[in-house]
């Protein structure tokens, strides 16, 4: 079946980067728009970002100069660059695919950690 897999969490000091990846299977990972999620201890999850399969990119004003999300078709892979971390970027990021734009996402990942210490 569909495989989304996150990596490079881990922990940062504020200020510091990361840069997480999401390794697709199974899928025409080209055509598909790619988003990253993230989800804070007692918090819902929040969209981050995503990407069209043309390249075209959107992020959330809480993240939009600091974060920058690329693709990879050949490697079937999306990115997410994140620069400038604050600790209340700490949280589970997750990436998930999507077939049609407006429409809900049909694939996720397990997530990896992000914490970002003070």
């Amino acid at each position: 079946q569909v495989q989304l897999v996150e990596s490079g969490g881990g922990l940062v000091q504020a200020g510091g980067s990361l840069r997480l990846s999401c390794a697709a299977s199974r899928l025409t990972f080209s055509s598909y728009l790619m988003g990253w999620f993230r989800q804070a201890p007692g918090k819902e999850r929040e969209f981050v970002g995503t990407i069209t399969s043309s390249g075209y990119t959107n992020y959330a004003d809480s993240v939009k100069g600091r974060f920058t999300i690329s693709r990879d078709n050949a490697k079937n892979t999306v990115y997410l660059q994140m620069n400038s971390l604050k600790p209340e970027d700490t949280a589970v990021y997750y990436c998930a695919a999507k077939a049609t734009l407006y429409a809900g996402y049909d694939y996720w990942g397990q997530g990896t950690q992000v914490t970002v210490s003070s």
